[in-house]
């Protein structure tokens, strides 16, 4: 694909500073110059080609500028050593999640608050980003760039097979496990020697479960996770009593492939486990839904999080050339296609992803029944993944959200992240 050239206004709010380098641009014109290098910090192990050759592109575009992407397999790590340096990069892809969150609330990221890269953006979507965290009141700090989501993936061949539903509600869901069960088909292909794994399926019960001001309360210590949490953490247990014996021997790799070759009716990942499953098995007809949590149909969401989230740093120098490149990232037509590539969702209005692993999730996107992911309300102060594996091990539901609350309460005094927090300076 072959990115057309863009001419969008401004995405900065720091007008002075892109002013400021038009004008020495402009004072330059006639002057051999070499061309302003930026740094392009990039997280997706699985798309460092993607990402190398849309800067290649760039450049092509935009000769006067030569991108650097830095692309590391520990980024949280990574950036934050950066920053201990003060060595902020001058475009950024990072996970929108509770880091992400902590860094934009500390004023680390440039602000896109009436950018016209944003006009495009669902808008649930831009909530979600903003729920994590900001540097001032009213600041926007981040631009979806790509989402996931966490429901469950299915055999097609095996549901048709034994005449199962896609399950409607938390009733069925169970019933179709037993079938499978009865039928000498695991139902679940649990992966918890990857500890975090146990949060994917726990995502789609939480909201579903407890009152839609939870995290208001819990940030402001209204509530507990003891208070409002017994009933998604035993939905939880349930699901993981009907999986393969001894699920935390099995780790991501293992379980995706196991469930590529059959093994399995379902598993409780989201649809960023379909290129590894395909990895394995290209034929395999994927199917997936959002997990149903209750008997209502009508109370069924969709967590889908923002994957990719594009930002820049608040003070980089080449504020002109940053916002060229922001600007070439967020078109229509590279966002589709990277959703396509990675079996993402794409999240600007009116664009989908048309692979059939994704059908059955499609409609909460289009009917924005979707809600962010429960632990992008985690930093990693809280070690809510070991907790969880620790629980679906021994059962103890009382000791896992009395240690969760623990846990959270510790750092919860020194909050700078979620829910739109805004740290002083």
């Amino acid at each position: 694909m072959t990115a057309s050239p863009v001419g969008r206004r401004s995405l900065f709010r720091w007008t002075g500073l892109a002013a400021c380098g038009l004008l020495l641009t402009g004072c330059s014109v006639g002057e051999a110059q070499q061309p302003t290098t930026i740094t392009f910090f990039q997280f997706k192990g699985e798309a460092v080609a993607y990402f190398e050759d849309l800067a290649r592109q760039f450049e092509a575009q935009n000769p006067d500028v030569r991108v650097v992407v830095d692309n590391v397999p520990d980024p949280e790590t990574a950036l934050r050593t950066r920053l201990v340096k003060e060595d902020v990069p001058d475009v950024l892809t990072l996970n929108a999640n509770g880091t992400f969150g902590e860094l934009a609330s500390a004023g680390v990221f440039a602000d896109f608050a009436g950018s016209a890269a944003l006009e495009d953006v669902n808008p649930a979507y831009a909530q979600i980003v903003q729920e994590l965290g900001a540097g001032s009141e009213g600041a926007v700090n981040g631009i979806p760039f790509a989402a996931n989501a966490a429901g469950v993936l299915y055999n097609e061949e095996l549901f048709a097979e034994h005449g199962v539903a896609v399950p409607q509600t938390w009733d069925e869901l169970i019933a179709a496990a037993r079938t499978f069960e009865d039928r000498g088909v695991t139902p679940f292909y649990g992966t918890l020697a990857d500890a975090w794994t146990g949060q994917a399926p726990l995502a789609p019960i939480v909201p579903q479960t407890t009152p839609e001001d939870f995290w208001e309360q819990r940030f402001a210590g209204e509530t507990t996770f003891q208070e409002e949490w017994p009933e998604a953490a035993g939905k939880l247990a349930e699901l993981f009593e009907h999986t393969q014996p001894d699920p935390v021997a099995t780790g991501y790799e293992d379980g995706t492939a196991a469930f590529a070759r059959g093994e399995s009716a379902m598993l409780l990942l989201g649809n960023y486990a379909v290129p590894q499953i395909r990895s394995f098995e290209p034929d395999f007809t994927i199917g997936s839904f959002a997990l149903p949590a209750t008997n209502d149909p009508a109370q069924t969401v969709l967590v889908s999080g923002v994957d990719v989230v594009i930002t820049a740093g608040a003070d980089t120098e080449h504020p002109e050339e940053v916002r060229r490149f922001v600007e070439f990232l967020m078109q229509p037509e590279v966002v589709q296609d990277y959703a396509e590539e990675q079996t993402a969702v794409p999240t600007l209005e009116g664009l989908s992803n048309d692979d059939p692993a994704l059908t059955g999730i499609q409609p909460y996107i289009d009917q924005e029944r979707i809600v962010g992911f429960f632990d992008h309300q985690f930093i990693p102060a809280v070690p809510l993944g070991p907790l969880l594996q620790q629980y679906l091990i021994d059962g103890d539901r009382e000791a896992f959200l009395a240690s969760l609350d623990e846990s959270w309460d510790e750092v919860a005094t020194r909050r700078s992240w979620g829910l739109g927090a805004v740290e002083s300076r």
